[in-house]
């Protein structure tokens, strides 16, 4: 039986070779998500999940109701990642989250008014809504939505260059938060701690919630995050 995962890097080395060979140019939109699964002879979800991959890497850019942009084909390379190039991308996704998210949302604690806190209270609704109704994909879409809504809220104009590659690595990770929706609860749970603490303006507590929900994300995963001894939260 072949693997999800292999699926996605057979699709992302064949979309990067085809970007390569400039079939489509920067600017141009991909063909729509039914035509190109059907040209490629995969499901729709494998092809999100690789479009991810693509966008991760700065190929493309998913446009919300429009479809997906090609930003630079000629920067494709022709070797799909490995294996153990995935797992450990996994490990520095975290490993960049743990390091930026705590920071931030101590940030987003002192600053954030009334109607950013609303904002970020909306996205644990859907999160809440996908797991009433058993809704993994809903589910996955809601908690990055969430982690994105606080990266939107910081106003430290540096760190929005930042935090964008932290989107990009958080969508990255979005194959291994589909494969366990069964965590869903657990991070509702801990997202809702850390609103309280931004509700309450307390910044260190909203840190410290982030640090826990981000090493509890690695326990989920199976991956053992090299955190220095004198960090807090372990």
């Amino acid at each position: 039986m072949i693997s999800s995962s292999t699926v996605v890097n057979s699709v992302v080395a064949k979309l990067r070779q085809a970007l390569a060979r400039g079939q489509w140019r920067s600017g141009d939109m991909l063909p729509g998500q039914r035509e190109l699964a059907e040209q490629l002879g995969i499901s729709r979800p494998s092809l999100r999940e690789a479009v991810t991959v693509l966008e991760t890497l700065g190929l493309v850019r998913a446009l919300p109701g429009k479809g997906v942009l090609v930003l630079d084909a000629e920067a494709a390379p022709q070797d799909p990642p490995s294996e153990n190039a995935a797992a450990a991308s996994l490990a520095d996704v975290l490993e960049l989250r743990y390091t930026l998210e705590p920071f931030i949302v101590g940030l987003v604690a002192q600053s954030a008014n009334n109607q950013d806190i609303g904002q970020l209270r909306l996205t644990l609704m859907d999160m809440r809504e996908a797991l009433e109704a058993n809704d993994s994909e809903a589910g996955v879409k809601a908690y990055i939505a969430f982690h994105e809504a606080l990266f939107a809220l910081t106003t430290n104009p540096i760190f929005q260059s930042v935090v964008q590659q932290t989107g990009n690595a958080l969508k990255q990770s979005a194959s291994m938060l589909r494969n366990s929706p069964e965590h869903l609860a657990a991070r509702l749970k801990e997202n809702e701690a850390v609103v309280r603490a931004v509700r309450e303006r307390n910044s260190a507590q909203a840190s410290a919630q982030m640090r826990q929900h981000i090493l509890a994300e690695g326990e989920r995963m199976g991956i053992q995050l090299n955190i220095p001894d004198d960090q807090p939260g372990q």
